[in-house]
């Protein structure tokens, strides 16, 4: 690092370097790794607001704390209030051991608070010396110590590995602290180190009672839905419950159309609970190995995954349906994928998109920016049947992206609603091809009954879901973010009559 260096902010440098410990061995050990981040967007306060953080203990070695993109999202997750946006946070922390993830255990007792607070205040001369030559306008600045918390209690690595799109990945076994309403919980998480803050797939581990296994053998849980907005995501297929139904009465297999498989689980899902025939089509084949080897996904004859990047595959099947000519040089979809998109020619009843991005000024996102395009999203609603939903998993990196976002459903879609996953972070939203008919009084439909059953621990049943059946997340139904004004329908005014929601 050249003298003078950090005198001035600029956007999305990166430095770390090992420094002597103020306090050697109380509480982190002699040498120390301080990682210093400047935020990719320019400084909106004067002076710029500088921040410090403390490694856990022991979490040194996580990608989260190790790499610039977990720094980066670390920074951008703390300056989400208007009143501190962070214009350069500074790390602090053992010196990871290894270039891989450890094994983690969460201390039985965090430091004592009073050495903690003399290690903080040994700190500052540093944090001063860090500090660019702006914050010091007015006065030394004040640089708070931002905490880190999740409710991980232990971590085991299973396995690290590349894939050709995804990059360097990790599976992983941890106990999450589930008090005080619940004992921990054993799950099985799908990690990327380009975006290691975000939980990519997680399954629940259980018991494995096969005569074949070793007593106390664990074993992922099939369609398991502990992923936060996939309850959401399985909802949304309420608004066409009455016309699933009557599909799978007359003896036809409802058809999904998944583009981003994961460890699988919302395909294994809506396969094995619900009956329906799945695609899934998945960018990278060493994820699609992860799934098969350590989340229990498996193929059979009513759920097949093709090779290939989605959004290709979505215009490869629109251009099919409406007889144009599909370039798959220009489009990048493999030949592989178009052999096994040729038979779902009649279109599908539902869409399911969970994929995510990133960017450096913005961190990770979903979806997308391709797939908010007006060409993918019209060729999304031509593979739809006419009573066909599209749910998108959506994590915004601004707000100004979800309203422009929203504004582009509403000119392709009928309808349009929205669950807010109540994470903090994720949105469902669902569209329509065709508006939806409320339906004043709670249907006796079977696939109402197996919505139920699935999405039970989550959904009240104390409001309507659109309307449509009793289902609704936290206790609220979904928004009409937008209907239609050329069809003139607004579901929200049936909650309105009946005092379920308030008018804005």
């Amino acid at each position: 690092m050249e003298p003078g260096e950090l005198e001035r902010l600029f956007p999305s440098r990166f430095v770390s370097f090992a420094f002597p410990n103020p306090q050697p061995g109380d509480p982190y050990a002699d040498l120390l790794r301080v990682a210093v981040l400047d935020s990719p967007l320019r400084a909106s306060t004067s002076p710029p607001c500088i921040a410090a953080m403390l490694v856990p203990f022991g979490r040194e070695d996580d990608w989260i704390f190790s790499t610039v993109a977990g720094h980066l999202q670390l920074l951008l997750s703390s300056s989400s209030s208007e009143n501190f946006p962070i214009s350069r946070l500074i790390l602090v922390g053992d010196l990871p051991s290894s270039s891989s993830p450890k094994h983690y255990s969460r201390p039985r007792s965090d430091p004592d608070s009073d050495r903690l607070r003399r290690f903080q205040q040994r700190l500052m001369p540093l944090l001063f010396a860090l500090s660019p030559k702006a914050s010091f306008c007015r006065d030394l600045p004040d640089i708070p110590f931002l905490s880190f918390e999740d409710d991980v209690l232990r971590v085991t690595p299973v396995e690290k590995l590349v894939g050709a799109a995804a990059g360097e990945m990790l599976v992983e076994d941890v106990e999450l602290d589930r008090s005080p309403s619940a004992p921990p919980e054993l799950r099985r998480r799908l990690r990327f180190k380009r975006m290691p803050n975000l939980v990519q797939s997680q399954v629940r581990l259980v018991s494995d009672s096969s005569t074949f296994s070793s007593r106390g053998s664990l074993r992922p849980e099939a369609g398991s839905l502990v992923q936060p907005y996939l309850k959401p995501m399985l909802a949304g297929l309420s608004l066409i419950a009455p016309d699933l139904g009557r599909q799978v009465r007359s003896g036809l297999m409802p058809r999904a159309l998944c583009i981003g498989v994961g460890g699988g689980a919302l395909l294994m899902s809506l396969r094995l609970k619900f009956g329906f025939h799945v695609l899934g089509i998945e960018a990278d084949d060493a994820v699609l190995n992860v799934a098969k080897r350590h989340f229990g996904f498996q193929e059979d004859d009513s759920l097949k995954v093709g090779l290939g990047e989605g959004l290709a595959c979505i215009k490869f099947l629109s251009t099919s349906k409406t007889g144009k000519t599909f370039d798959p040089n220009h489009d990048k979809t493999d030949r592989e994928p178009m052999a096994l998109l040729r038979g779902y020619s009649s279109g599908f009843d539902a869409i399911m998109v969970d994929l995510d991005s990133e960017d450096a000024g913005n961190g990770f996102f979903a979806p997308p920016l391709e797939f908010v395009e007006s060409s993918t999203l019209m060729a999304v609603r031509t593979i739809l049947k006419e009573h066909g939903v599209l749910v998108v998993n959506v994590i915004p990196p601004s707000i100004s992206f979800y309203e422009e976002m929203i504004e582009s459903f509403h000119k392709i879609f009928a309808e349009l609603y929205e669950l807010d996953v109540g994470n903090g972070e994720n949105y469902v939203l669902v569209a329509t091809v065709s508006p939806i008919i409320i339906a004043e009084s709670k249907s006796e439909d079977s696939f109402f009954k197996m919505l139920e059953e699935v999405v039970g621990e989550t959904y009240a049943n104390d409001a309507l879901l659109a309307g449509k059946c009793n289902l609704a997340y936290s206790g609220f139904g979904a928004l009409v973010v937008r209907s239609n004004p050329l069809t003139q329908t607004n579901p929200a005014k049936y909650f309105l009559d009946k005092g379920i929601f308030e008018s804005e």
